[in-house]
């Protein structure tokens, strides 16, 4: 098989999307690259469709799209990244080329962090969106729950940043990755940590939930 029969057979559209940074929910729905997207309206799967923008096809149109590169460049890359072995008719020998790795390149290396930092503050966003509907006072009097605190210290600022990465100009977009990095990480362990009781709390209550005796 030549390069592009190759990576087709062989990978996905979700998998190259998670490969390269961008975020899958279990439903395989993911923001969309290639449009001002703040919720996720595209469907991975072997293939890609967004029901916001259009945009369609296969995973080697996804990553020509995402990089800026032809869909030559684009086999190739992800012939590298998975190491999939491809036919080549300059090659005249019957074994398959077995791709060597691929180094990043410095405008690949930003793209990543750039999708990476928007999808940590995104996600933050929106669980900040949920506590000030769950977490508002419902009498004047009553005290105030430290996550709706939490969400009127930060939102405005959030808004702020994400609107940086979708529509400022390159300097400052990189002056934000680079000047707020520390902060990403820590808001993305925050998360992880607010994450695990839930999930362990939805696991532990499916336990009892099935465990019931039928009445």
């Amino acid at each position: 098989m030549n390069v592009f029969e190759a990576v087709k057979q062989s990978v996905t559209t979700r998998q190259a999307a998670e490969r390269y940074g961008i975020k899958v929910n279990r439903n395989g729905m993911c923001v969309c690259p290639f449009h001002n997207d703040k919720n996720p309206s595209m469907k991975v799967d072997r293939r890609f469709y967004c029901f916001g923008c259009g945009a369609t096809g296969d995973v080697i149109d996804f990553v020509s799209r995402l990089y800026g590169i032809g869909s030559k460049e684009a086999a190739l890359m992800l012939a590298q990244d998975f190491s999939i072995p491809y036919e080549d008719r300059k090659n005249t020998g019957k074994q398959p080329i077995r791709p060597r790795l691929r180094r990043e390149s410095e405008e690949q290396k930003f793209k990543r962090m750039e999708r990476h930092c928007f999808r940590v503050l995104s996600d933050y966003y929106h669980l900040l969106r949920r506590w000030k509907e769950e977490y508002a006072p419902k009498q004047p009097d009553e005290a105030w729950n430290p996550r709706f605190i939490e969400t009127l210290q930060n939102m405005s600022r959030l808004e702020y940043l994400m609107d940086v990465l979708l529509s400022g100009e390159l300097p400052e977009r990189a002056a934000l990755i680079t000047g707020h990095g520390k902060e990403v990480r820590n808001l993305e362990r925050r998360m992880a940590e607010l994450t695990a009781p839930d999930t362990a709390g939805s696991k532990e209550h499916g336990r009892k939930h099935r465990a019931a005796p039928e009445r």
